[in-house]
């Protein structure tokens, strides 16, 4: 069961804006929420968990209980990894919602299989939908094109370009650097990408339980690569607060950015910061 460091007064913040364009606002990890100006609510990768202590532990509040989620239209993931798909965070904003879940084969295979969100909550099968890349998803005032992303961590991970009259919001997942970026670049006119920031820490084995030297997201020189492959005029790091021994500072990123046509300019945030489109 999900206790929020911060009772309902995040959700009641998206429950209450009206934005012109489109509203973020980042949940801490990689996790965001996106309201559009007709109502549209997608929430991407939210994870509400404490991680696996000693091994993962989480640094940052737990922003909201997902039953207090009146409002939503999808849930996207970007891959299997529990900090992206998490029945406790995930399957009561379905229940309560009727929203529907969308992630790749394995993200769906966990919700549907390993996690049985079906048997636990009331979730219907119905609400588990497969994408895979070149999918392109109509949610609401959203069109929601399902992209390619490097993660060598994980079975299936994808990255998402969602598209309002507002602008054009690209999310990551836990993507690295890869040549398919350019391609990204070329084919979206990208306002504002979110991609994973983190340091390299000694975490313990998951099998072993011994420290060993982890790298999970991308350093500074790899988050500005991926920025500028996809040509994005505003770059938002994320997952850089989360777990004990891989955080960092994203105010370094100013440093490696400044030489670069892109991005243009760096959007540094906490968790339950708002940004617009």
């Amino acid at each position: 069961m999900i206790e929020s460091d911060w009772d309902d007064w995040l959700v009641r913040d998206v429950a209450d804006a009206t934005p012109d364009g489109v509203a973020i606002w980042y949940l801490g990890c990689n996790g965001f929420v996106l309201k559009g100006s007709e109502g549209t609510t997608v929430f991407i990768d939210p994870y509400l968990g404490l991680g696996d202590p000693p091994r993962t532990i989480r640094m940052i509040p737990v922003p909201f209980d997902p039953a207090d989620v009146a409002a939503a239209d999808a849930v996207l993931a970007t891959h299997e990894h529990t900090d992206h798909v998490h029945g406790p965070s995930q399957a009561p904003i379905l229940e309560a919602t009727d929203a529907t879940f969308y992630g790749p084969d394995d993200s769906v295979a966990v919700a549907r299989e390993e996690e049985a969100w079906t048997d636990d909550w009331d979730v219907s099968d119905e609400q588990l939908t497969e994408v895979a890349e070149g999918d392109t998803l109509e949610i609401g005032e959203f069109t929601v094109h399902v992209e390619v992303a490097n993660d060598p961590d994980a079975t299936h991970p994808v990255s998402y370009v969602i598209d309002h009259d507002a602008g054009t919001f690209f999310h990551g997942g836990d993507t690295k650097p890869t040549d398919e970026f350019e391609r990204l670049g070329d084919e979206y006119d990208i306002d504002l990408a979110a991609l994973a920031f983190g340091t390299v820490g000694r975490i313990p084995d998951k099998q072993t339980r011994e420290p060993k030297r982890t790298r999970w997201y991308n350093d500074e020189n790899q988050l500005i690569e991926c920025a500028a492959a996809i040509d994005a005029d505003r770059l938002l790091p994320s997952h850089w607060d989360m777990w004990k021994g891989l955080t960092a500072d994203p105010t370094t990123l100013h440093h490696h950015a400044r030489s670069f046509d892109s991005p243009r300019d760096l959007e540094i945030v906490e968790i339950g910061d708002r940004v617009d489109l």
